[in-house]
């Protein structure tokens, strides 16, 4: 047992009757990140890699532009963590408040919301890949995926070079976090990002595909199907978006054209 999973009792139903058994489960536990002394998000996470997620979470919303930017992360005590910035840099907590969870999901207007990560990321950066790799990469996922194996209750997600190679993959109960978590770890790695694909456990919303843009990740692989208005979104800016990626086959909602191999047309 570690801090991503602990033991539970339940009672397991079958064709044999009822037993009661032990078995595990997923942590989830809430974390209030501070800048400082002021409080700005609290999130429900798996603990582990929480510095990854406070580093990712700051840039893949647009609050810092670098990782340079944090001087340190300081554990407040077991539910709150504090953010020291660079000497200088001003940031308003309260901006940021009112303003960082404006997504799909509360009813703001689709096309605003595309408009608004335009103005924060601009264009996918550019690069190709082959379809071979880009098939590949949610069997490698899958193959990091220790806490989910033990209690099939974590998403995952991880940075990919367009070669194959892993920056960074993390998993946690929620689906942002993990992305949070992963690109705060490869910001570590190599900053700003390489030419570099995400790929998630589930589905792709809006909101994954903005935190993607927002850092510069040109594409996106899921094992699961995109919303509409993440492939209007990836489409817009010209990101790959890959769904539906298992057992070496896929749906390209966006980008073939940054595809190389099997079917290439360029």
């Amino acid at each position: 047992m570690n801090a991503r999973s602990r033991e539970v009792r339940l009672t397991r139903l079958g064709e044999g009757g009822r037993e009661s058994v032990e078995d595990m489960a997923a942590v989830e536990d809430p974390m209030e990140i501070r800048l400082g002394d002021a409080p700005l998000a609290v999130t429900m996470r798996t603990p582990g890699d929480d510095e990854d997620l406070v580093r990712g979470f700051l840039l893949t919303e647009g609050i810092l532009l670098s990782p340079e930017e944090i001087t340190g992360i300081r554990r407040v005590d077991e539910g709150r963590v504090s953010v020291r910035l660079r000497p200088g840099l001003q940031i308003d907590p309260e901006q940021f408040r009112r303003n960082m969870f404006v997504s799909s999901s509360c009813g703001i207007c689709g096309k605003a919301s595309i408009e608004q990560v335009h103005l924060m990321a601009g264009p996918a950066p550019a690069f190709r890949v082959e379809v071979d790799v880009v098939q590949a990469l949610t069997n490698e996922l899958r193959k990091s995926q220790p806490t989910f194996d033990a209690t099939g209750g974590l998403h995952a997600a991880g940075v990919y070079t367009i070669g194959g190679e892993p920056l960074s993959v993390r998993e946690d109960v929620g689906r942002h976090n993990a992305v949070d978590k992963a690109i705060g770890g490869a910001s570590l790695v190599s900053w700003p990002l390489p030419p570099s694909i995400l790929v998630v456990s589930g589905r792709q919303s809006f909101e994954i595909v903005q935190k993607a843009a927002v850092v510069g990740i040109g594409g996106i692989v899921g094992v699961s199907a995109p919303s509409s208005l993440a492939i209007d979104l990836a489409q817009q800016i010209g990101m790959l978006l890959v769904g539906f990626s298992r057992g070496g086959a896929c749906n390209v909602y966006s980008g073939v054209e940054r595809l190389s191999g099997a079917g290439d047309e360029a």
